[in-house]
Order: structure tokens, then C-alpha cells, then sequence
């Protein structure tokens, strides 16, 4: 029994190590993609590659102490399970195999943890890193070609420029049209009201002096619409096209 507790001592060590270790390591996952976030915004190359490469030096360092723990984790399990399989323990494997399992599953979850860990990590810097060079390429374009996107910044506003007045004669010609439907259908009233007053008139030539004034003043107010309408038409036209 001696030897399996200096065995069991030597897994709770290993268990106690490989936790404080696996809390530093994500840490030190979520401080790299915090830092890389906040330095998103800068557009400065020396600091911010000074502090990736320590968090990745420090990455790998931690990376290989965990796997040292571990494989050191897994030769005590095997160990033990070698320890329950002796004759003179035949008496106490239940009790043996009991505890053998509980430290394998903790070994199991900690290498699963780390293994999760590590993989964030190495997507997270993946993605940085091209997201970096993309930024990068991005600044040299621009830094590269300022002519040539202020060329294109001023054709694409002169192209939203007529688009606009493109949109704005749609309208103006929409308006018109409706003004124009509209004035054929009153056209049509008229029209029909007038033959029914001029049937009136020639029944009653008393009312014929009256319905001649009508008419003339209607014919006024038609020469004047139309020269507001012509107006308004013409100034929409210079004020689209200016």
C-alpha cells in the first residue's frame, strides 16, 4: 500500500500542477485576443509585434510544460493500473479501481480542456494574423494610390450626382403626366357641362350673355395654369440639370 500512495500522492501533485497551469494557459489565451482587439485601431507595426511575439513564445512554452504534464499524469495512471493487477492487491481492487478511475477521468478532462484551449488559440491567432495582413495589403493600396481613388471618389459622386437627376426628371415626368391625366378627365367635364349649358343658352337667350362671360373666363384661367405649369416645368428642368 505504500506504493500506492506514493503513487496516488504523485497523481494529486501532477493534478495540482496541471490545474494552476491550465488556468494560466486560458488566461493567457484571453489576454492575446483582447490585446489584438484593442489593437485593431492602430495602424503602428513595432509595439504591437513586440507583444505578439512574447504571448506566442510564452504560448508555446506553456504548451510543451502541459504536455510534460500530462504525459508525466499518464505514466503514474499507468502505474497504478499496473499496482491494481498484482496479486497482493487482489483484496482491495474494487476500492483501487475506484480511485484509478477517478484520476483517469480527471486526466481525460484535462486533456481535453487543454487540447480545446489550444486550438482557440491557434484559430484565434490564424485569424488575426490574416485579418492583419489584409489590413496591411489594404494601407499599402491606399497609401499606393491616393490619385487614383480620388479620381474614383469624384466619378463615383458625379455618377450619384445623376442618378439623382435621373430620379428627379422620373418624378418631374410622373407629376406631369398624372397633371396631364387629371386635366383631360376635368377636360371631359367641362366639355360635357358646357354642351349642357349651351342647350340651356339657346333655350334661354337670356342666359346666353351670361354663359359668354363663362366661357371667357374660363379661357383666362386656362392661359394662366398653363403658363404656372410651363414655369415650374422649366424651372424642375434647370434645377435638375444644374
Amino acid at each position: 500500500m505504500s506504493i500506492w500512495m506514493y503513487l496516488r500522492k504523485q497523481a494529486r501533485q501532477l493534478e495540482n500542477e496541471l490545474d494552476l497551469k491550465l488556468v494560466s494557459f486560458s488566461k493567457l489565451c484571453t489576454s492575446y485576443s483582447s490585446s489584438r482587439d484593442g489593437r485593431r485601431g492602430d495602424t503602428s507595426d513595432t509595439t504591437p509585434l513586440l507583444n505578439n511575439s512574447t504571448q506566442d513564445r510564452m504560448f508555446d512554452t506553456m504548451s510543451v510544460e502541459i504536455e510534460q504534464l500530462l504525459a508525466k499524469l499518464t505514466a503514474v495512471n499507468d502505474k497504478m493500473a499496473e499496482y491494481t493487477n498484482a496479486p497482493g492487491a487482489a483484496a482491495l481492487n474494487a476500492a483501487l479501481m475506484h480511485t484509478l478511475q477517478r484520476h483517469r477521468d480527471i486526466l481525460q478532462d484535462y486533456t481535453h480542456e487543454f487540447h480545446k484551449t489550444k486550438g482557440n488559440f491557434l484559430a484565434i491567432r490564424e485569424r488575426e494574423d490574416l485579418l492583419g495582413s489584409v489590413r496591411k495589403d489594404i494601407e499599402t493600396y491606399k497609401s499606393g494610390s491616393g490619385v487614383n481613388n480620388r479620381r474614383t471618389e469624384l466619378f463615383l459622386k458625379e455618377h450619384e450626382h445623376l442618378r439623382n437627376s435621373d430620379r428627379l426628371m422620373d418624378d418631374t415626368i410622373s407629376i406631369a403626366m398624372a397633371t396631364k391625366e387629371n386635366i383631360t378627365f376635368q377636360r371631359g367635364m367641362l366639355k360635357s357641362i358646357q354642351s349642357k349649358v349651351n342647350t340651356l343658352a339657346n333655350r334661354f337667350p337670356a342666359i346666353n350673355n351670361l354663359i359668354q362671360r363663362i366661357n371667357l373666363r374660363k379661357r383666362r384661367d386656362s392661359l394662366i395654369l398653363g403658363a404656372v405649369i410651363g414655369v415650374c416645368t422649366i424651372l424642375l428642368l434647370l434645377y435638375a440639370f444644374h
